[in-house]
């Protein structure tokens, strides 16, 4: 199977060559009425394109030939490149994946199967802005928001991969959430992140339900609201500290939307959302001396009491020139109980896929500056 459609960037130019895949399917249904064929051919490339997974024009075979050639001369379908593909001891997937021929245009992706749910981990931007201190994209500048295609290109390579694709009728699918938790800031491309939403949730195409879907943020707040409104996905808000200035210290975004502004969003979100979505997670790295006191963890009870939510406790995972340690599991796991004391449900989160730095925290995409060959293609 074919991951991408491929070709030279010079033959992409020749061709004047557009990605059909990441179109909506209002966006089909304008091209297909500009080809002036019959107007039911746009559900039909729809859902060869989504539902099935082709990714070859001459593959559809209720596409009249004359129109497969017309789409194939104008157009390719191309979910992006996997340059590297490593599988962890504990069967957790990471893949390097290149946009355009562009060999600074690559982010990881992370699958991450367990025994009732399969949740991929997908970036959103190439690089971040952000700067927090303990983590390893934080050191990779940001270099371009990611395009709706190149999001949601992300969930059929691995839904390929792990083979969910083709379609079945009342399949079970093994990528079955997703977690907009790689690498970028989503809502600092919220246009973007909201198209590629739209395309995997509509039911017409892709289909996954909007509860399935999770955006972490590190603290936009203006926009937090508008995933419930807008998005009906759900929440999880990177807070790492209940402490305001220690925060802006490993979390500069906090001097912008310090935690009173922050903790308001949250509460409109919790109004606006839809009862499988209301709950918040409060993702909480624990690093060594920092931030794992037993005052902070009485400190963060009271920062989010109230708020129907789930503190999710992060070991840290090291990176090449990380600052931090991790505190001890003695020392997390009595944080965790101090905060389950005060009446919020907690969990320490399993580091998965640190052994080949796929652990939450330790993705950056690698690429050779001076060369655009593929490391280990799949």
């Amino acid at each position: 199977m074919r991951y991408c459609v491929r070709h030279s960037s010079t033959e992409s130019e020749k061709r004047q060559q557009n990605n059909l895949f990441g179109k909506s399917y209002k966006d089909i249904v304008q091209i297909i009425d500009g080809m002036d064929v019959s107007s039911f051919r746009s559900k039909q490339l729809y859902e060869w394109m989504y539902i099935k997974g082709t990714t070859m024009f001459q593959d559809m075979g209720n596409i009249p030939k004359d129109l497969k050639q017309r789409l194939e001369d104008k157009y390719v379908i191309d979910y992006g490149r996997v340059l590297d593909n490593q599988l962890s001891e504990d069967e957790t997937r990471k893949m390097l994946i290149q946009f355009d021929n562009d060999p600074r245009a690559s982010v990881e992706t992370v699958f991450i199967p367990s025994t009732y749910r399969g949740t991929l981990c997908v970036s959103s931007q190439i690089g971040c802005s952000l700067s927090c201190r303990f983590c390893h994209t934080g050191t990779q500048k940001l270099y371009r928001n990611l395009t709706p295609a190149e999001i949601a290109g992300q969930y059929m390579i691995a839904a390929w991969i792990s083979g969910d694709y083709p379609q079945k009728e009342n399949q079970v699918r093994k990528v079955s959430n997703i977690v907009f938790m790689g690498q970028g800031e989503p809502l600092y491309n919220f246009r973007n992140v909201s198209a590629a939403i739209e395309l995997l949730t509509d039911p017409k195409g892709i289909g996954l339900a909007p509860w399935r879907i999770t955006i972490s943020t590190s603290g936009v707040a203006p926009l937090i609201p508008r995933i419930a409104s807008e998005l009906r996905v759900g929440l999880a808000v990177s807070l790492h500290s209940a402490d305001n200035d220690l925060r802006s210290e490993i979390m500069p975004i906090n001097k912008t939307y310090p935690l009173p502004v922050l903790m308001q969003s949250c509460a409109e979100f919790v109004k606006l959302a839809s009862p499988k979505n209301r709950r918040i997670t409060f993702e909480y790295v624990m690093l060594d001396g920092v931030n794992d006191s037993e005052l902070d963890a009485k400190r963060l009870a009271r920062l989010i009491k109230g708020l129907p939510a789930h503190v999710n406790l992060i070991p840290f995972n090291p990176w090449p020139g990380s600052a931090y340690k991790s505190s001890s599991p003695e020392r997390v796991e009595e944080f965790c109980k101090t905060v389950e004391g005060l009446g919020i449900y907690a969990s320490v989160r399993q580091p998965r896929g640190d052994d080949i730095l796929a652990a939450c925290g330790q993705l950056k995409s690698n690429y050779d500056k001076d060369s655009t060959e593929p490391h280990g293609t799949v």
